[in-house]
């Protein structure tokens, strides 16, 4: 029984799913590790990019949770063909979009943060995002995610 529901996954489900959990999953370590300033981690940051992030409100901070957190549910969900993975995916949409697009909108970053092509980072990571709920949505509309 399980050869016939594996035989019935595109080969494209499990290429998108491996590299957002790949993607998702750095963004929860750099979360993880900044919010608990890990000395290690927050070493590869310059003085000012310290000082900005930890100037960031906590509600924006929870966005980045959402973001992040929800991407990897929506990957392991994907990865799954769960149909809960939308949902995931729509939470950390939303995240990336209200928490990136709040600090790429208001907030001025320090130059050394959107130096050498870094600032189209923040807008890449919301089109990912936008992609991978646009992905999980069709596959279910197809009757690939249960």
């Amino acid at each position: 029984m399980q050869q016939a529901v594996t035989a019935r996954t595109p080969v494209h489900l499990w290429i998108v799913g491996i590299l957002s959990l790949l993607w998702n999953a750095f963004g929860c370590v750099d979360y993880t590790l900044t919010n608990l300033k890990n000395a290690a981690w927050l070493a590869q940051m310059s003085p000012d990019q310290i000082a900005y992030m930890d100037s960031l409100p906590s509600w924006l901070t929870a966005f980045w949770a959402f973001g992040v957190w929800g991407g990897l549910a929506g990957s392991i969900l994907l990865l799954m063909r769960n149909r809960r993975a939308v949902w995931a995916f729509a939470i950390s949409c939303l995240g990336a979009v209200v928490g990136l697009g709040y600090q790429l909108v208001i907030i001025t970053m320090p130059a050394s943060m959107t130096a050498g092509g870094m600032g189209l980072l923040p807008w890449g990571i919301i089109l990912f995002t936008i992609f991978l709920l646009w992905y999980a949505w069709t596959q279910e509309k197809k009757g690939v995610l249960r």
